[in-house]
Order: structure tokens, then C-alpha cells, then sequence
């Protein structure tokens, strides 16, 4: 028996059972990273510490998590672990405290594994390339990437380095990554889970989620890290309720809604033949599905990049060199001096991109041009959702409009790259939840996400739909061979 090819909730059932113990399911994650991470790179450093005790009380066998390694992006932070973002200007900094999503773990009995999963620097990026460690690769084929820009954790748990693992997305970054990798990932509803902890890319659309196997696992993953939190001052005090209870496998009169701007020209042939084949399965189970619109989804990419940009160079700005992390030391001439050159030289190509941009876009004179009449649009993309939940239960949507492209492939061209977020970041404006499955493969091998959007708090409908999805197909127990 391969320990880490298990889900989380077959792993809990096992020592439930006494067939496995947490030290086993520990040094088979070890063994497994060891034999495989030097050709995916999915963590960026490595570490034996777990917060788990490994000897189990009987309380502590009652515990949702318990002992379940859980591997966290690089961005999250963790008390006296290294949390620096894949960037050399967070090099070296340790936090004084944890995330609640990482209290939330600890209490929940879950291991802290890997520390941590590699990510495109500060989450800026569509494909893991943006590290100061390097780019992550695809455990499908080593010469595609992972996504991203949680492709660190994605690719971990396609790889089975990682039962499960967490991920943040801004526009898209848990689930196109989950998309490319063939595996589970959510964006929960804005103000479901805490972003505490979460080193800020762009406040208003940032949320922690999860990656997971299957969508079980997904599930209870998201039941321990979502609830209200007062440290953060955009968590919603909403009831979380058992999310485990709407995995019946039954769809039978849910309605859903096809969005048509969504299947336009630049779409991979391929990846509509298989959405379109996904869609016709959730028919065959019982639902309803109906061509909807969201009339302002063309503007969505433009939208994103000047109110993402925008509160990225503002959250960048406290990045200096002086309290914690990098600090140009070859001279300089004064304390301007020192942040240029401590900014300048620390900051990769696309962050200094974003921040250069956001300052634009804020600067006086343009600030109602850009930033103004990008949040106006925001609201008219989020009617649109709005709208359309009146009379359908969800929305179904090709994750990514192409699977995973070759790495170095967009590099050189920004636009190209932003475009691969096309159908994610409409969920970030709207705030409200989406999730990526595994739904088909191409020729090449490559995996294909599913994307299902609900109305804000309405997570359980995610994980209905895609439960019975899943449960009907293959597609959740293929694996790569590495």
C-alpha cells in the first residue's frame, strides 16, 4: 500500500482502524518527495518539523485532521518558519505568529509538511515561473508548467507529495494551477476564511483555499479553515455548515447556467470538446442546463489588472529593506538610496511590472480614469452574477481555455499570460465561490478543469455538483507517472 497516494479521509479511516499510523503516513510523504521533487520542484525548502504530536490520545482521535500533513504555500504565514514568498526581498523572514488558517490546521490536529510549496513571487503570475527558486513543473509533463501561482501546491498533490495543501487566489490562482494538475481546488466565497496571516497581493480579492485529491477531501479541508475571524476585518459572520452532508451524489433538478462569452474564438478546441462533454454527464445525472450571459466578462481581465495591480504596489510599498527581509548592503548614499537599491535589486521583473503599473494607475490625474472606473465596471460584472443566480443554482465554465503550456512558452509576453486567468478572475471581483475538477484529458496527456461558480456562501452547491460529477467519472484516480 502507497500511504501517500491516499486521500485524507481514507488515511482517517486507516487509523481509525490502527492500519496505519501518522509516523507512516509522515515518511511516506518524505520518501516520496525525496524520490520526486528534484524533477517537479513543488516545494522550496524542506523541513522534518511537524506540529502534530505523533502519539495520538483518544481525544485527539476524534479531531476532523487528525494527524493529516497538510502542505502550505509559500505566502501563508507560519510561526518561526520561513515565509518569504518566493521572493529574495522576504529572504530569511520568519514570522512571530501563524495564520488562523494555520491555528485553524494545528487545532484541527493536521501536521504542517514541507514548508513550503513554491509559488510565482508575492502570487504574481499564471504559471509558477516568477520564483526566486524557479519554476515548478507540470507532474504530467515535466516540460509544461503547474500554474499558478499556487503552482508549488497543486503539482504536490498531482504528484502525491502532499495529502492536502493550501493555496491563495487573487484571480485565479488555486484553481487554474488545479486545473493544469488534474486535481480539486476551491476560491471560497470573499470573507469565508480568514486572510489573517496571508501576505497580501491584493486585498480586496485575495482568499486561502484549498487543493485536494478529490472533492471529499476538498470539502473537509474547507469545513476546518472557513468561519469568522476578527483579526480580519473582511471575514463574514456566516454559519459554516457540514459541507460533507451535500456529498450525495444526487443533482436531480439543479439548473445551470452556461455562460455563451465564455466560448469564444481562442478557446482550445479540445478543452470546449471536453467541457461540453462535462456538461452533457451533469445533464445525464439530472440537471438542467440553459445558455446564460455575463454580459461584462470581456472587460474582467482589464478590470483585474488595474485594481490588482493597484492594491499590489500599495501592500508592496511596506517591502523595504529596513525591519525584516533583504537589504542592500554594497553601499549606499543615503536612505532613498538604500530603498532604491534594496527594491530595485530584490523585486523580480513581474513584481516591479505590477508596482509600476498600480502606482500609475492611483497617481494623481489618472486615478479616476483607471482605478475609479475599473471599480464602477467591477460592480456591473458582479449584477451580472447576481442576475443570472436568480434563476439558476450555478454556473459551469471551462477553468483555463487551454490545458498547461510549455514552460518559458508566455514568459516573454505579459498579456499572453494574464489571458490565461480569463475565466477565473470574475470570480474574485463578484467575491463569490468557484471550484476547478479534473474532467478529461487531452491527446498530449494533459488534464482538463471543470469550473463551477455559486452565489456568495453557497460553497455546498459547489460540492454537491461536483461530488456527482466526480463520483460518475474517472478522471479523480488518474494519476501521473513520474
Amino acid at each position: 500500500m502507497e500511504i501517500n497516494k491516499l486521500t485524507a479521509y481514507e488515511l482517517i479511516k486507516k487509523q481509525n482502524a490502527g492500519e496505519v499510523t501518522s509516523q507512516e503516513i509522515i515518511d511516506s510523504l518524505k520518501k516520496r518527495t525525496e524520490d520526486v521533487d528534484s524533477k517537479v520542484k513543488a516545494y522550496v525548502r524542506f523541513s522534518d518539523k511537524s506540529f502534530s504530536n505523533l502519539q495520538l490520545t483518544t481525544y485527539n482521535l476524534q479531531l476532523p485532521l487528525r494527524s493529516i500533513p497538510v502542505s502550505i504555500k509559500d505566502n501563508i504565514c507560519t510561526e518561526g518558519l520561513n515565509t518569504e514568498c518566493c521572493s529574495k526581498i522576504l529572504q530569511g523572514f520568519k514570522p512571530p505568529y501563524d495564520a488562523t488558517v494555520i491555528r485553524k490546521l494545528k487545532e484541527a490536529g493536521a501536521s504542517i509538511f514541507g514548508l513550503k510549496t513554491n509559488m510565482d513571487e508575492f502570487a504574481f503570475g499564471s504559471s509558477t515561473e516568477n520564483s526566486c527558486f524557479g519554476p515548478t513543473r507540470n507532474p504530467w509533463n515535466l516540460e509544461c508548467v503547474a500554474g499558478g501561482s499556487s503552482g508549488g501546491s497543486a503539482a504536490a498533490v498531482a504528484a502525491d507529495e502532499a495529502i492536502l495543501a493550501l493555496g491563495s487566489d487573487t484571480g485565479g490562482s488555486i484553481r487554474q494551477p488545479a486545473s493544469f494538475c488534474g486535481v480539486v481546488g476551491l476560491k471560497p466565497t470573499y470573507g469565508r476564511v480568514s486572510r489573517y496571516g496571508l501576505i497580501a497581493f491584493a486585498s480586496s480579492l485575495d482568499q486561502i483555499g484549498p487543493f485536494a485529491k478529490d472533492v471529499r477531501d476538498c470539502a473537509l479541508l474547507t469545513q476546518v479553515i472557513s468561519g469568522y475571524d476578527p483579526n480580519d476585518s473582511a471575514s463574514v459572520e456566516a454559519e459554516v455548515p457540514d459541507y460533507t452532508k451535500a456529498l450525495t451524489n444526487e443533482i436531480k433538478g439543479v439548473k445551470i447556467g452556461v455562460p455563451q462569452e465564455y466560448f469564444i474564438q481562442g478557446m482550445d478546441a479540445e478543452v470546449k470538446d471536453i467541457i461540453e462533454e462535462a456538461i452533457n454527464k451533469l445533464k445525464g445525472l439530472g440537471a438542467s442546463a440553459g445558455q446564460i450571459s455575463l454580459a461584462h466578462t470581456e472587460y474582467a481581465v482589464p478590470v483585474y489588472y488595474i485594481i490588482a495591480t493597484a492594491e499590489a504596489s500599495s501592500n508592496l510599498a511596506r517591502f523595504d529593506g529596513v525591519q525584516y527581509g533583504y537589504r542592500y548592503r554594497a553601499g549606499s548614499q543615503s536612505l532613498i538610496d538604500m530603498y532604491n537599491k534594496t527594491r530595485g535589486d530584490a523585486f523580480g521583473d513581474e513584481a516591479k511590472r505590477r508596482i509600476i503599473l498600480g502606482t500609475f494607475v492611483l497617481s494623481h490625474g489618472y486615478y479616476d480614469a483607471y482605478y475609479l472606473r475599473a471599480l464602477k465596471v467591477r460592480t456591473l460584472i458582479k449584477q451580472d452574477f447576481d442576475a443570472v443566480f436568480k434563476d439558476f443554482d450555478c454556473i459551469v465554465t471551462p477553468t483555463s481555455p487551454t490545458p498547461a503550456f510549455k514552460i518559458k512558452e508566455k514568459i516573454a509576453d505579459p498579456l499572453k499570460m494574464y489571458l490565461s486567468d480569463i475565466y477565473t478572475i470574475s470570480a474574485n471581483l463578484a467575491g463569490i465561490p468557484a471550484i476547478s475538477l479534473p474532467c478529461g484529458f487531452t491527446k498530449k496527456g494533459l488534464p482538463v478543469g471543470l469550473q463551477i461558480l455559486a452565489r456568495p456562501f453557497h460553497e455546498e452547491m459547489l460540492f454537491k455538483v461536483a461530488y456527482a460529477y466526480e463520483q460518475n467519472t474517472p478522471w479523480h484516480k488518474m494519476k501521473p507517472e513520474l
